[in-house]
């Protein structure tokens, strides 16, 4: 029985998608739950599986095409048997008795992209996946495993989606190489949007300074007995998320947002965490913030951070948010302006802790001091709001007892 295969259901915050990579041809067997195709949105690559035991009998949209929400983009036969002209399956015996290393196994798009940016042969990684394929957890499991390879005297830069430059490939000194690659969906959704902030937002940021001393302090005095309570470690992020939470519910206004000419106040505090993966630079959201405990943000940033490293965030991760927090501080960054998230009208900008002399009560003492920027839409914010918003925070963190008892 014909069946039609459908791109995945899309929210509304994501118009379309591109077919990444198809992972069977017409006529080839396909089994329950296998593989069909990976679908690249702005936000997370989706997969697409076989609804049953069959052949995929026709692809109707190739790779690079653009699907909308649930278009048809293949049509499949359950119960039906690979034609004699569709490839062997690579699950078959006569596959798996190759010779080890005389074929490169089959990789995922994420699996791929992960290898070629960590310098891994394919060859080496042994697939946990159906059929023998190497899944995205298989190449993190042995990035994990493998030691660090050395640093080449002249190293050759390339994109996360270019082919794996192999080690021998010579590289002559004063050679002018260059090197064109299409930009991910991702990288490209990224640009526009940042574009679009600065080009539709009065954007405007206010900076301030924080004595991190007494957030280090009580983070020192009770990180064992946190960790060994809830099982995670105490980090610096939760205290800032629950300073943001606190400060949103005085100034409801830096969690309102702009929509044509109303304004959209929020009666939430659904708080963005920017965090570095693979694929680039992503947001996922801590829904009601407000009501989160420490070691409940510690525990979902940990979630987050392992989903993003692995590939598995999902579009609800990344969708929504009324405030954004980025730390460019764990990458050492002193100082910088963040670009609003649109349609969110403040973001905050952590940055790298670091000691200063400082004059307390007319004595100069070394603390360790962190810059934060907060950027804001000049439209919906005035600057004495914005202001006294990020003084909030740096009261709040500067005695953290009043972030616990809502003072």
């Amino acid at each position: 029985m014909a069946t039609e295969i459908k791109a995945p259901t899309f929210p509304e915050s994501v118009a379309d998608g591109v077919v990444a990579t198809w992972h069977k041809k017409p006529g080839e067997a396909c089994s329950r739950d296998e593989l069909l195709v990976d679908i690249e949105t702005d936000k997370v690559v989706l997969e697409v599986v076989a609804p049953a035991d069959g052949v995929l009998k026709e692809i109707l949209k190739n790779e690079d095409d653009t699907v909308l929400s649930e278009e048809v983009i293949a049509i499949f036969e359950a119960g039906a048997a690979a034609t004699a002209s569709a490839p062997a399956d690579e699950s078959t015996p006569a596959s798996a008795e190759s010779p080890a290393g005389t074929e490169e196994p089959i990789l995922s798009p994420a699996a791929r992209k992960i290898a070629n940016e960590k310098g891994i042969d394919p060859t080496t990684i042994s697939g946990t996946g159906k059929g023998g394929r190497v899944t995205k957890e298989d190449v993190v499991r042995h990035a994990e495993q493998k030691p660090a390879p050395a640093v080449a005297a002249a190293p050759v830069v390339q994109a996360s989606s270019a082919p794996r430059v192999e080690a021998t490939t010579p590289v002559f000194a004063g050679e002018r190489t260059e090197k064109r690659v299409p930009m991910t969906r991702l990288r490209a959704r990224v640009a526009q949007r940042l574009v679009e902030a600065q080009q539709t937002a009065a954007m405007l940021t206010t900076f301030n300074e924080v004595n991190m001393k007494p957030v280090m302090e009580l983070r020192a005095r009770y990180k064992d007995q946190f960790e060994k309570r809830h099982g995670v470690r105490l980090g610096f992020m939760s205290f800032f998320v629950k300073a943001c939470a606190e400060a949103l519910r005085r100034y409801p206004a830096v969690n309102a947002s702009i929509d044509g000419n109303d304004i959209v106040y929020h009666g939430y505090q659904d708080i963005g965490v920017a965090v570095s993966s693979d694929r680039g630079l992503v947001v996922p959201v801590l829904r009601n913030a407000e009501n989160m405990s420490l070691a409940d943000i510690e525990a979902k940033i940990r979630e987050y951070g392992k989903k993003a490293q692995g590939g598995k965030l999902d579009i609800e991760d990344m969708t929504g948010g009324t405030f954004t927090i980025s730390n460019g501080g764990v990458f050492g960054s002193l100082l910088s302006t963040p670009i609003l998230n649109p349609p969110q009208s403040a973001i905050l900008g952590m940055h790298k802790i670091q000691e200063r002399p400082m004059a307390v009560n007319g004595q100069v003492e070394i603390l360790p001091m962190m810059n934060l920027a907060l950027s804001y839409d000049h439209r919906l914010l005035d600057g004495k709001e914005a202001v006294t918003f990020l003084v909030t925070i740096k009261e709040l963190l500067e005695d953290p007892a009043r972030i616990l008892l809502e003072l």
